[in-house]
């Protein structure tokens, strides 16, 4: 698997892709796809739980990880079929990768920021998919930040999706 850039829409095709790509390793981003910046533990605790329910569906996963740089923390992660998970609060995205290391490849990460999230996957010679909520839900930090990224992406990437 190369490393990449792919503009998906929803879990769905996150997962559809991860088929196609055979991914081993599979990362996401906590917001927004998982549960939305403002949003209580019950929703992180639900979206956490409807992650790992689909991603049984893709075989050749062998490593769930959910990273943020944010403090927050599911109330438990349970897996008795094989899969590793891992959460990482405070990841400290993209600059500590100490902790992806030992993850199998090929590996993608999802995730709606290309300078944290899709900087991450370049590091670790993974694909990035990036989720886009609609602008008019997104916190101004994450916008702002999503026109950096936007600037720098071509530096960065190949758009192949």
């Amino acid at each position: 698997m190369r490393v990449g850039y792919e503009r998906l829409a929803g879990l769905d095709e996150v997962l559809d892709r991860a088929r196609e790509l055979s991914a081993r390793t599979v990362i996401f981003d906590i917001e927004p796809l998982v549960a939305y910046w403002d949003s209580g533990q019950a929703a992180l605790d639900r979206g956490v739980a409807l992650v790992l329910s689909q991603v049984e569906t893709v075989p050749s996963v062998q490593v769930v990880c959910f990273a943020t740089n944010s403090v927050r923390r599911p109330s438990g992660l349970s897996r008795d079929d094989g899969v590793r998970v891992v959460y990482l609060a405070s990841a400290g995205k993209p600059l500590r990768i100490a902790s992806y290391r030992s993850f199998p490849r090929p590996g993608m990460v999802i995730g709606d920021q290309i300078a944290t999230d899709g900087i991450l996957a370049r590091r670790l010679g993974y694909v990035f998919v990036q989720y886009r909520p609609p602008l008019g839900r997104v916190p101004a930090g994450p916008r702002l930040m999503d026109r950096f990224g936007q600037l720098v992406r071509p530096l960065l990437f190949t758009r192949h999706g």
